[in-house]
C-alpha cells in the first residue's frame, strides 16, 4: 500500500511540474504579447485620454530699463518683454457620450472606446481694457484622430485662424472691457481605458461647472482620485451622470474607468497554476471510494486521469484566443470530462465511471476552476468546497479499520 501511494505521489507530482510549466507558458504568451499588441491597439485606437480644461490669457508687451557693465561704464538699454495675463474661466458646460466596445487581441480584451465631447466655455474680460485673447484648448491625447472638429466663438469671429500644434488647438478673438464670450468646442474621437476630465494643474477653483456623461454600459468605475458624479440615472444600456458645482476648490478630476471584460490569459494561467490542487481533491476521493467500494485503483489509472485532468488545461490555453472563453472552457471540460469516464467506463463499469468518477471530476475539475470566473469570490468557494469535502470523507470513513486496509493492500500486493 505504501509502495502504491509513493508511486501515487510521484504521478501527482510529475504532473504539477507539468502545470506550473503550462501556466507560466500562458502568462508569458499573455503579457510578452501584450507589450506590442497593445502598441497596436493604441497607435491604431488611440490611448487613454484626459481632456483638460482650456484657459485664455492676453500678452502685455513693457520695455524694461537694464543696466549692464561695458569697459568700465554702465549702459542703460530697453528690453522689450512680454507677459501673459490670464482671464477667469467663468462656466463650463459639458456633454460627452463614451461608447464602449472592447476588442480582442492575442489572449486580451481591450478596453477601447468612442467619445462625442461638446462644450461650452465662458471667458469674461475682467482687464478692463480691449484685449486680444488667446484661447488655448489642450486636445487629450496628442496622438489620437478627432472628427468633426469644433473650435468658435458664436457672434464673432477669430482676429487669427485657428490652429492645431503640439497637441493643442488655439486662436485669437478681440474682446471689449468686461465682455463676455461663450466658446464652443467639440470633437469625435477614440480611446483606450479611462477617459478623464481634468480642471487644471494642482488645486484650483472652479466656477459653475457642470459636465453630463452617458455611458452605454452599466458597469462603471471611477479613478481612485476621481470625483464621483452628484447625480446618477439609469439609461436604456447605461448610465447618466451630472457632476454639478457652482464653487469648487479641488485638485481631484472626473474621470470614468473603462469595465473590463474577462481576460483569457490571465484567467487561463490561473486556473492551469491550481490545477494541482484539483487534481488532489480528485485523487483522495477516488481512493478513498476505491477502499469502500472495494475497487482496486492502480497507480497506472492514476497516471491516465491525471493525463486527462491535463488535457483540459492544455486544451483551453489554446481555444482561449480561438473562441469566446466560456466556450473554449465549457469545450475543454467536456472533452477532460468524456476521457475520464470513457476510460473508467471500460475497467471498472458505467456506475462507478459516471456516477463517481464523472461526478467527483465536474466538481474539483470544472467546478472548482469555474469559481475563478467569480471575481472576489474564488478563495471562499474554493475553501467552501474543501470544508464539505472532508466533511463528507470524515462522515463515510468514520467506521473504517485502515488497519485492516493497509493490511488487506500488502497482502494483495505480495
Amino acid at each position: 500500500m505504501i509502495k502504491r501511494l509513493i508511486a501515487i505521489a510521484l504521478i501527482f507530482g510529475v504532473a504539477t511540474v507539468a502545470w506550473m510549466i503550462l501556466g507560466g507558458s500562458i502568462f508569458t504568451r499573455t503579457y510578452d504579447s501584450d507589450n506590442h499588441l497593445k502598441q497596436g491597439v493604441t497607435g491604431s485606437w488611440g490611448g487613454a485620454q484626459a481632456q483638460t480644461a482650456p484657459n485664455a490669457v492676453y500678452t502685455v508687451k513693457q520695455s524694461e530699463r537694464v543696466e549692464t557693465e561695458e569697459k568700465g561704464k554702465t549702459v542703460v538699454k530697453f528690453v522689450d518683454k512680454s507677459t501673459d495675463y490670464a482671464i477667469p474661466l467663468e462656466a463650463s458646460q459639458i456633454k460627452t457620450a463614451l461608447d464602449l466596445a472592447h476588442r480582442q487581441k492575442g489572449l486580451l480584451w481591450y478596453a477601447t472606446y468612442k467619445v462625442d465631447f461638446t462644450a461650452q466655455y465662458r471667458f469674461v474680460n475682467d482687464s478692463g481694457k480691449p484685449r486680444d485673447i488667446t484661447i488655448y484648448f489642450p486636445f487629450p491625447d496628442k496622438q489620437a484622430v478627432y472628427d468633426d472638429f469644433i473650435f468658435r466663438v458664436p457672434g464673432k469671429e477669430w482676429k487669427t485662424t485657428p490652429n492645431s500644434g503640439n497637441g493643442v488647438a488655439s486662436a485669437t478673438v478681440n474682446m471689449a472691457p468686461g465682455e463676455t464670450i461663450w466658446v464652443e468646442v467639440g470633437y469625435r474621437s477614440q480611446g483606450l481605458d479611462t477617459w478623464r476630465y481634468q480642471f487644471g494643474a494642482g488645486v484650483g477653483e472652479v466656477k459653475n461647472f457642470q459636465l453630463t456623461m452617458n455611458t452605454n454600459f452599466r458597469d462603471i468605475d471611477y479613478p481612485a482620485d476621481g470625483l464621483a458624479p452628484g447625480n446618477k440615472e439609469k439609461t436604456g444600456d447605461g448610465w447618466r451622470l451630472v457632476w454639478d458645482y457652482k464653487r469648487l476648490v479641488s485638485g481631484a478630476d472626473i474621470g470614468m474607468v473603462m469595465p473590463q471584460k474577462l481576460q483569457p490569459g490571465p484567467l487561463a494561467g490561473q486556473i492551469a497554476l491550481f490545477a494541482p490542487v484539483s487534481l488532489l481533491f480528485f485523487m483522495v476521493v477516488m481512493l478513498v471510494i476505491g477502499v469502500m467500494k472495494k475497487i482496486d485503483l492502480h497507480p497506472m489509472h492514476f497516471a491516465f486521469l491525471s493525463a486527462a485532468f491535463f488535457a483540459f488545461h492544455l486544451l483551453l490555453a489554446y481555444l482561449a484566443d480561438q473562441l469566446d472563453f466560456f466556450w473554449a472552457f465549457g469545450l475543454s471540460a467536456g472533452v477532460s470530462v468524456f476521457l475520464v469516464v470513457s476510460y473508467l467506463r471500460l475497467i471498472f463499469g458505467n456506475r462507478f465511471a459516471f456516477g463517481y468518477a464523472g461526478l467527483a471530476q465536474v466538481v474539483y475539475l470544472v467546478l472548482f476552476s469555474y469559481a475563478f470566473f467569480f471575481k472576489g469570490l474564488t478563495g471562499l468557494t474554493i475553501t467552501v468546497g474543501a470544508i464539505l469535502t472532508l466533511f463528507v470523507l470524515m462522515q463515510v470513513t468514520a467506521k473504517v479499520n485502515w488497519k485492516q486496509v493497509f493490511k488487506q493492500y500488502n497482502a494483495n500486493a505480495s
